[in-house]
């Protein structure tokens, strides 16, 4: 069985159209999906399962329209794959509340920085499916807008290193 980590997009977790981490977890145990665990309201979810990424997102994504009425996107990685989004920060010694991993279902297209709108101190990265950004300023006060960015959705690395373990305990 391989270990996964599933990173939803743009989860409501107050307000209408909520998906409480209670629900999530009963979806992926609905699914099959072994030793699931929920990590903070905020679309963060680890687990077994001996299916494929592609079947696991498919799967996740079918369930999520059907509950939330629209489509909710799932951004899929395995326990070594997010191991290695952490250990490729680009910006270690920056605080981990300050940098991000916005994690993409492809690889970031090759004018990600470029494209780049409202920069200010921000510094932008590539990873392997992933886009890197410090933000020196903190995130409240960014302008900063990244069209490679949209369909992507974005954990600190404080985050992505609580989901690292997680999974790698499984």
């Amino acid at each position: 069985m391989t270990a996964y980590i599933a990173l939803l997009r743009a989860v409501n977790v107050g307000g209408t159209g909520k998906l409480p981490m209670t629900e999530l977890k009963a979806m992926c145990e609905a699914e099959g999906f072994e030793g699931v665990k929920t990590y903070i309201a905020s679309g963060n979810v680890v687990f077994k399962t001996k299916g494929k990424e592609k079947a696991v997102k498919a799967a996740l994504e079918a369930r999520l329209a059907d509950y939330a009425g629209k489509p909710v996107g799932v951004m899929v990685r395995t326990a070594t794959e997010m191991a290695a989004v952490l250990a490729a920060n680009p910006f270690p010694d920056a605080p981990g509340n300050r940098v991000v991993a916005i994690f993409l279902d492809d690889a970031p297209p090759k004018d990600t920085q470029a494209a780049a709108r409202h920069q200010a101190n921000e510094e932008i990265r590539l990873g392997k499916r992933e886009v890197y950004v410090r933000y020196d300023d903190g995130m409240a006060s960014s302008k900063l807008v990244i069209p490679a960015a949209k369909t992507g959705t974005a954990r600190n690395i404080n985050t992505v290193a609580k989901l690292a373990d997680m999974a790698a305990a499984l």
